[in-house]
């Protein structure tokens, strides 16, 4: 498939033919893909590529003169990611038979390659799937874990001052144990339809033969370019012959990673968290000459990735539910979403930036919330339910004056459960 690159900024989607739908299943990963799986009883034709570009659903046939913003619909599967490639990895898998899991690993895979500054094997992430035969919302952790050897004083300089973020992220000293090899294995044994080999055939054979470069991939690379040439193998991949930073239509290949990703393949995530690849990892996040990091061959081999409880609110019509701690995620947004059930947003209207005030000032509200009580669930009690409580949401909403002005400064309030806290203002 041609890469028809028009925007830096878009997402691509691609949908079936026409036929009604009978069921879904929805599974999405983290910020970086959704895959959405209608089953229906014909075969599916060719997929549609629809683009995303600043905040419009453009069909390519409809692209010209004025483009109103419109639903993306399906009437038997929908996959979206940040790719083309990725969405036709991950189409295909749908097309073969496979489940919702089985396109989103596919997809995750091809992400992996095209998109590396935003996820891939050697990061984590957390994964929220719908099963509609039960109704019943799952969800899966694999975010990174940090070294076993990791001490508060790791992100601190010699004189115990927090370093700046790039001196303690660039190297090795912020690696920790990879967790979505793990994630991807954990939810295919509870989901998965295809052979798990079969998940790993486009992302190995784009590494293989190249793929090409997208303009927001070109301009990150540009943007970052010291950082990336602060290494010999960054400096490698990411630059051409001249030493000038890869342009949006060159054409990348990476044989390595087929090859790590063909030891996935068949081995599981087993040829990742011990044997050669493992050893390979601790040996350059260890040996970083500037910047060395912690990770060991045992944080790899103890690496589990765990289900969790997924977190829901009811909002107006919708039931609501994104994913728990460790992530902020669902929790914030649940906040958001329950103290905006107190206002009539749909009265004011998409456009009113009476609308957008409120939304604004109920984020400022929950993100107080979140700097206090959220944290790792496995560390450190979370109060969820109250955070949650539909009247502690309405008290938070009485702090908003919904015609201005914005609040002076927003306090952390006083969920149900957190009476042991102490909260400050922030």
């Amino acid at each position: 498939m041609a890469a028809d690159w028009q925007d830096r900024r878009f997402k691509w989607f691609a949908r079936s033919g026409d036929r009604a739908p009978t069921a879904v299943r929805v599974a999405a990963l983290g910020c970086a893909l959704s895959v959405a799986l209608w089953t229906g009883p014909s075969a599916l034709g060719a997929p549609q590529l629809v683009q995303l570009a600043e905040g419009e659903l453009i069909a390519p046939e409809a692209a010209t003169g004025s483009q109103a913003q419109q639903l993306v619909r399906a009437e038997s599967f929908m996959v979206a990611a940040a790719n083309p490639y990725a969405v036709q990895a991950g189409y295909d898998i749908l097309q073969q038979g496979g489940s919702a899991v089985d396109a989103a690993i596919a997809v995750q895979l091809v992400l992996n390659l095209v998109e590396p500054q935003s996820s891939g094997i050697g990061g984590g992430g957390f994964l929220l799937y719908f099963e509609a035969a039960s109704g019943a919302v799952l969800s899966y952790d694999g975010r990174e874990t940090a070294p076993n050897r990791a001490t508060p004083a790791l992100f601190l300089d010699d004189d115990g001052a927090p370093l700046a973020f790039f001196d303690a992220v660039v190297g090795g000293r912020s690696v920790g144990a990879p967790g979505l090899v793990a994630l991807l294995e954990t939810a295919y044994q509870q989901h998965g339809q295809l052979p798990w080999a079969d998940l790993f055939a486009p992302a190995i054979e784009l590494a293989e033969t190249g793929f090409v470069v997208s303009p927001r991939l070109a301009r990150l690379i540009e943007l970052d370019q010291d950082r990336l040439r602060r290494y010999p193998a960054t400096r490698a991949y990411f630059f051409g012959d001249n030493g000038e930073p890869l342009q949006a239509g060159d054409r990348l290949r990476n044989p390595e990673l087929a090859d790590t990703l063909r030891v996935i393949a068949q081995q599981g995530s087993a040829g990742f968290y011990r044997g050669a690849i493992a050893l390979d990892i601790v040996n350059t996040v260890q040996t970083v000459p500037d910047n060395p990091g912690l990770l060991s061959l045992g944080d790899l081999a103890s690496y589990q990735a765990k289900r969790r409880e997924p977190v829901c609110i009811p909002y107006r019509v919708y039931h609501v539910c994104g994913m728990g701690p460790p992530s902020s995620g669902g929790l914030t947004v649940g906040q958001i979403l329950g103290i905006l059930d107190s206002f009539d947003l749909a009265a004011l209207g998409a456009e009113s930036p009476l609308a957008w005030h409120l939304i604004g000032e109920a984020s400022r509200l929950a993100f107080a919330d979140r700097g206090v009580y959220m944290a790792d669930s496995d560390f450190a009690e979370v109060p969820v339910a109250g955070l949650l409580n539909q009247d502690y949401l309405r008290d938070r909403a009485q702090l908003i004056n919904p015609l201005g002005p914005a609040l002076r400064a927003v306090a952390p309030g006083q969920p149900p459960g957190a009476e042991n806290f102490a909260p400050g203002e922030t």
